[in-house]
């Protein structure tokens, strides 16, 4: 559940498609990324870096709890909504955070209209969610490498193989 007051860098889908449009008028680059950020850890930090470096604007939209439960199984996420909103927000690079319960972002780059996508390249070219959108517009997409055992799952497979799973 979305606090009612979205003041900071968590704004609501409407109130971000009027800021890119904005910052387009004032000649700057609107990047947008997207995850679910279970368990921060140093390769999100790689992705968020890079895909600002891409731009003016850093937009990053996070997975909500119910999105990530359907995406990841019913054991994710590790940490709910709420936290993982306040550490992406934490992070000096993004600008703004968007929550939403969809699956994928397809909805909000096509209501954004970033200039530039970023994913992790452990996604394919063909299997980056808004690409055609954002290509078809005159934008880019960026695939960041991968820095190989940080992902959530492998940080989480690494704990259970060490621990075992009744930590």
């Amino acid at each position: 559940m979305l606090p009612k007051d979205m003041s900071g860098k968590l704004k609501s889908l409407d109130a971000l498609t009027a800021i890119a449009a904005h910052a387009r008028k004032q000649g700057q680059t609107v990047v947008f990324t997207n995850g679910c950020f279970d368990l921060v850890h140093r390769g999100h930090v790689h992705i968020l870096r890079q895909a600002k470096a891409a731009g003016d604007l850093l937009i990053v939209a996070l997975n909500s709890d119910q999105s990530v439960k359907e995406i990841k199984g019913p054991k994710r996420p590790i940490m709910l909504e709420m936290d993982r909103i306040e550490l992406i927000e934490a992070m000096e690079m993004v600008d703004y955070v968007v929550v939403f319960d969809d699956p994928d972002p397809t909805r909000l780059i096509a209501a954004i209209q970033p200039d530039v996508l970023v994913k992790g390249a452990d996604w394919s070219a063909d299997r980056v969610v808004g690409a055609e959108l954002v290509e078809k517009s005159g934008g880019r997409v960026i695939r960041i490498p991968y820095l190989q055992g940080f992902s959530t799952s492998e940080i989480i497979e690494r704990i259970v193989k060490q621990n075992g799973e009744n930590l």
